[in-house]
């Protein structure tokens, strides 16, 4: 791996060299745009409105335009800015780690140590680790500020650029204001789908199924010529895919915990459960017979 950035983790007087490196790959297969009369390339081109001219590389800047003036941005201008010239990586706080929302996550980066000696490195590598707590952080890094998250993965420092708090949109749904009623034995029927599908998350084990899909698309096609049909391809597995009968909400998990057990234990237990709210019920003393008059 190729580093994309060098600087310096700081806090108080503590000074941590590091490498910055993308942690994560893209392996989307790449398809051109293509005119589908002939096949041939579709080009886009940088011309510029006024001369009808294109335009090289060298010759594009950047501007700012309000609407009512436009000002030329140089690299130059960029790079004399006090945020883009500063190579390092401050500490602002450290806070629990359960405090840092998911949907906050942005891109992931690895940190490698830039001295002679790691020592600084693995000794905040172990005090978050044994505070359990992450680094929020902010740098600046390709023209931008960036507010991060610095945490630990398999003894390597990692840096999480995080959206900032006004980036992410509240969810307001209608929908969600109604009063919806859910019966115990739902709950139970959905808890019991759930335990049937326990287990500790390995990335490893899933894979893209559209791109294996597609890849196997195009190597058929490359085989066999443009002609070959996806469903010469694919037979009638796509046909399967597509959805199926409706259900209602308790025979859709009563049929999910029986396929995940194998079929018929599900509806066994929800007859166990209902004898047992049975029992549970409250009887009801019977009422004293009158006696007749002799």
């Amino acid at each position: 791996m190729r580093s994309i950035w060098k600087g310096a983790i700081t806090f108080g007087l503590v000074n941590v060299p590091v490498k910055l490196y993308s942690a994560t790959e893209d392996h989307d297969i790449k398809l051109h745009q293509v005119h589908d009369e002939d096949g041939g390339r579709i080009r886009y081109q940088r011309t510029c409105e006024i001369d009808g001219q294109v335009v090289p590389y060298e010759h594009i800047a950047k501007a700012y335009d309000d609407g009512d003036q436009r000002v030329m941005i140089t690299d130059e201008d960029l790079q004399a800015l006090p945020s883009e010239k500063s190579r390092e990586i401050d500490v602002v706080e450290f806070v629990p780690a359960d405090q840092v929302d998911p949907i906050m996550f942005e891109k992931a980066y690895y940190l490698e140590p830039d001295s002679r000696s790691s020592k600084a490195y693995v000794l905040l590598r172990r005090t978050l680790e044994q505070t359990d707590r992450v680094a929020i952080v902010k740098f600046a890094l390709r023209q931008k500020t960036r507010l991060a998250a610095l945490r630990v993965k398999d003894d390597v420092l990692t840096l999480q650029t995080l959206l900032w708090g006004d980036e992410v949109r509240e969810a307001k749904f209608k929908s969600l204001d109604e009063k919806v009623d859910i019966s115990d034995r739902e709950l139970k029927m959905s808890a019991a789908l759930v335990k049937e599908f326990e287990a500790d998350f390995e990335p490893e084990k899933f894979s893209d199924d559209y791109q294996e899909q597609l890849r196997e698309l195009i190597d058929a096609k490359l085989e066999k010529g443009d002609a070959f049909s996806t469903e010469e391809t694919f037979g009638d597995r796509a046909a399967e895919e597509e959805g199926g009968e409706v259900l209602d909400l308790m025979e859709a998990l009563r049929r999910s915990v029986e396929q995940s057990r194998g079929g018929g234990t599900a509806a066994e237990d929800e007859a166990q459960d209902e004898a047992e709210d049975k029992k549970e019920a409250p009887k009801k003393k019977a009422a004293p017979r009158k006696k007749k008059a002799g």
